[in-house]
């Protein structure tokens, strides 16, 4: 076997895993492919992702199937307008008597 067959049987394989993930989440969330596809990059290129969309388009319960389904930790942050970034990721505060953060 040459390291074209290998990489065409490695191409397949994973192709069949992610379709098999997909289907996972499709047992419980319904009409979400797309976002699962997104999410799925999103996951692949080690990226953050933020969900936006008006209420009841299970997009917490897709997330929550699909960490299930990888056996991935779930944490959910419900954003308000009164949340800023410093709240999630906190701040520095200059300090002028120690001329330092």
């Amino acid at each position: 076997m040459d390291t074209e067959e290998i990489n065409q049987d490695l191409k397949k394989e994973h192709q069949y895993k992610i379709s098999q993930v997909i289907d996972e989440v499709g047992k419980v969330v319904v009409g979400q492919k797309h976002m699962v596809n997104r999410l799925l990059i999103g996951l692949f290129t080690q990226n953050h992702i933020l969900l936006e969309g008006v209420p009841g388009i299970a997009k917490t319960l897709t997330v929550n199937t699909l960490a299930k389904v990888l056996q991935l930790d779930f944490k959910r942050i419900q954003f308000t307008p009164d949340l800023l970034p410093a709240d999630l990721v906190g701040t520095m505060i200059y300090n002028q008597k120690k001329a330092a953060i």
